[in-house]
């Protein structure tokens, strides 16, 4: 059964939105897809921009969300990012882009309706 994660991340104070997506796609994703390549089966980036276009004050800048084909996969995974060389590249990126004390992880349990028999 799939186990989806989802982070949800905040750029560091000072960084613009520009910044802050051209920075992860072009550096931070290149870090996630090297780390979680052989364990996870869909990265996804969803950056946030508020529908009335006022970028004001929000909790997050990027809903990330990451699938692995069961929860010992995910373990195994999590497991594996221990490794001090792994964990300190990730640490020291993280600190150039987000604001570390603000990242929020939640595991998702999923309900779908189905909107074509309501």
């Amino acid at each position: 059964m799939t186990v989806t994660l989802v982070t949800l991340l905040k750029r560091r104070e000072g960084m613009s939105k520009a910044d802050f997506v051209a920075y992860y796609e072009t550096h931070h994703r290149r870090i996630g897809e090297r780390v979680l390549a052989g364990w996870a089966t869909r990265y996804v980036r969803r950056f946030l921009f508020p529908s009335d276009g006022e970028d004001q004050l929000c909790d997050a800048d990027v809903v990330m969300e990451i699938d692995f084909p069961d929860a010992a996969t995910r373990d195994a995974c999590f497991a594996a990012m221990v490794d001090p060389a792994i964990a300190a590249e990730i640490a020291e990126d993280e600190a150039r882009l987000f604001d570390r004390s603000r990242i929020r992880t939640f595991t998702v349990e999923e309900r779908v309706s189905d909107l074509l028999t309501v």
